[in-house]
């Protein structure tokens, strides 16, 4: 018999009435609880505001008005963010009666990207990004050139401390924020460029055409690169097969849209077994899948399966199963909003789906499908990373190698 437990309390000696209540004003609610808006305070966190300062350049991409981004970590690992897009709106917003851009960075859930017109296709849907990053920043300082001007604004953990002004003239449009991580919110604020590298190439493989910078120009660090891919996703593809053997040269690739909804696919097979599918809705990597994702698995299986029973491959009541139809496939999925808690940001999605797979990028694993250990009874590879079927070969003894009799590998 389990012993009982004595739960023991203290009693609050004081009385607990409407005064006990708290509210936090501004944006000391993202100070107070900063996990909750960019996951943590490490690493992962720190990198997180540089994605968010990003994703709105990006929303300005796929509104047809940003063709250049660079992502600069200046010496001190402060961030730039600079953007040729429209500018951030500097007018007075009706509701606040305070100029757009103040609003942008000071109020939680201020943005153009629900329902208003702003944006069709933005990334998160939550406008909380740029009011998160300044909350958590020591300074942060954005300059918009719009209508021929530059507008100026500037902060310090949240609060203003220029307000906005015009500095000078211009012959262009776009948005650049510079900020510094506030020690008193980070455990580290050391930017890896590797990391944010990482983030951008796929956000350049994501958008096709947008040309996107990453610099370094910390001392004895100095880098660069410049990413643009007009195969968008088909590229992306290529990429993460660049160290396997595909099975079939070109790259499959499908897009549809409805209304303002597009869903767009790009896949692969190789002659190995671990599977990589890496999805995304509105640009957001979505790492616990969604109905995107899973209507994609779906009808890959539902097609093959009928084209396998339409060519005579199988018989009566046979099937293929899904792994066996997604083994060696690798390739991108990119769909609507859906308004899931599988939209998050972290980890990254390399490091989740095996972009970072060895042969592909340094360090983890490939990603494998449900119930998948990657080893047969030998310690090999079985396809699709299950173990061997009772009187199949192991992949280095079946005769000919590849594909057993009947799998997927002989419907391509």
């Amino acid at each position: 018999m389990a012993e009982e437990l004595e739960l023991n309390s203290t009693q609050v000696e004081h009385e607990y009435g409407g005064s006990e209540i708290q509210v936090l004003e501004g944006l000391e609610a993202v100070r107070k609880r900063p996990g909750m808006y960019i996951g943590s305070t490490s690493e992962s966190g720190l990198h997180h505001l540089v994605y968010e300062i990003v994703d709105n350049s990006i929303d300005e991409a796929l509104a047809g008005y940003c063709t250049d981004i660079t992502v600069t970590i200046n010496p001190g690992n402060t961030i730039t963010v600079t953007d040729n897009g429209r500018g951030i709106p500097v007018d007075i917003q009706p509701q606040t009666g305070r100029p757009a851009l103040e609003v942008v960075f000071t109020v939680l859930h201020a943005g153009g990207k629900f329902g208003g017109g702003g944006y069709k296709v933005s990334g998160g849907l939550h406008g909380v990004g740029a009011s998160v990053v300044n909350a958590l920043s020591e300074w942060l300082e954005v300059q918009v050139h719009k209508n021929g001007e530059i507008y100026e604004m500037k902060f310090s953990r949240g609060k203003i401390t220029q307000e906005m002004k015009v500095v000078g003239r211009t012959d262009h449009t776009g948005t650049t924020v510079t900020f510094k991580p506030d020690p008193e919110m980070f455990d580290t604020l050391e930017y890896s460029y590797d990391t944010l590298h990482t983030r951008m190439r796929e956000e350049a493989f994501l958008n096709a055409g947008l040309r996107i910078q990453t610099v370094d120009l910390r001392p004895g660090q100095e880098q660069e690169d410049d990413m643009c891919y007009e195969g968008g996703i088909r590229e992306f593809v290529s990429f993460i097969n660049k160290n396997k053997t595909p099975v079939h040269e070109d790259v499959i690739y499908m897009a549809g849209a409805k209304e303002d909804s597009m869903a767009e696919v790009a896949m692969q097979y190789n002659d190995g077994y671990s599977e990589i599918i890496v999805s995304f809705a509105n640009n957001v990597h979505t790492p616990e899948g969604g109905m995107h994702e899973e209507g994609f698995k779906r009808a890959l299986t539902t097609v093959l399966n009928a084209y396998g029973k339409k060519i005579g491959l199988l018989k009566n009541d046979d099937k293929v199963s899904g792994d066996d139809c997604r083994e060696g496939h690798r390739g991108p999925v990119r769909g609507p909003d859906q308004g899931q808690a599988g939209q998050q940001r972290d980890p990254h999605p390399g490091e989740q789906c095996g972009l970072r797979e060895a042969g592909d990028l340094p360090g983890g694993e490939p990603r494998r499908g449900p119930g998948h250990s990657g080893e047969g009874h030998d310690g090999q590879p079985g396809p699709g990373g299950r173990p061997p079927r009772p009187g199949e070969h192991p992949p280095e003894k079946r005769p000919g190698g590849g594909h057993p009799p009947g799998q997927a590998g002989r419907l391509l």
